[in-house]
């Protein structure tokens, strides 16, 4: 089976996708220059994760990684809404900076979620670096936290997506690049 055949149109390609993340790498390098202590980047498993590395490799300066896994797709294509958290962090972010690293930032429920859940646990800072951004999709207004800062990567037109970590029902997350999902694969 050729995942490349579901594929109804190709939105970003990897030579666009590795420039996009270098640059990515080179503002929140800038920004985050003068801390004192490691960054953390927090990648929201499992979309996240091409995303995170890629983006980790390319930042010159000190970080650590962790993730936390938030639920609020299932197997469907639309968010529930309601996100959860099935698996926290192992790092103490107290009194740190943290640049949560998403792959896709949709309703907003998720990444309000996550920031709340960082804030509790005494992060100084959350920023977000979204691979993807769908603002027209937003129904809940995220804030960052303490001068916190909004990185996208790419606006995100009104498709189901997969690829670079992305998936439907697990499948499609190691396609290099970014396509729009043939409707009859995912209904």
């Amino acid at each position: 089976m050729s995942l490349d055949s579901h594929i109804e149109s190709v939105l970003w390609t990897p030579d666009q996708i590795a420039a996009r993340v270098s640059e990515l790498a080179a503002q929140i390098s800038a920004d985050h220059s003068p801390l004192s202590e490691p960054l953390v980047l927090v990648g929201v498993a499992t979309g996240a994760f091409l995303f995170l590395a890629d983006l980790a490799r390319s930042l010159r300066l000190p970080v650590t990684v962790d993730f936390i896994r938030a639920e609020s797709y299932g197997s469907g294509t639309v968010s529930n809404g309601s996100p959860r958290i099935s698996s926290d962090l192992k790092l103490d972010v107290s009194g740190r900076h943290v640049v949560l690293v998403e792959d896709i930032v949709d309703s907003g429920s998720t990444i309000a979620c996550l920031i709340a859940h960082l804030e509790a646990k005494g992060a100084s800072s959350v920023s977000v670096c979204a691979f993807l951004d769908k603002p027209s999709r937003r129904k809940v207004h995220f804030q960052l936290l303490n001068k916190g800062k909004f990185y996208r990567g790419f606006e995100c037109p009104d498709y189901f997506v997969v690829g670079y970590g992305m998936d439907f029902a697990e499948l499609y997350r190691n396609l290099p690049y970014v396509g729009v999902l043939k409707p009859e694969h995912y209904k």
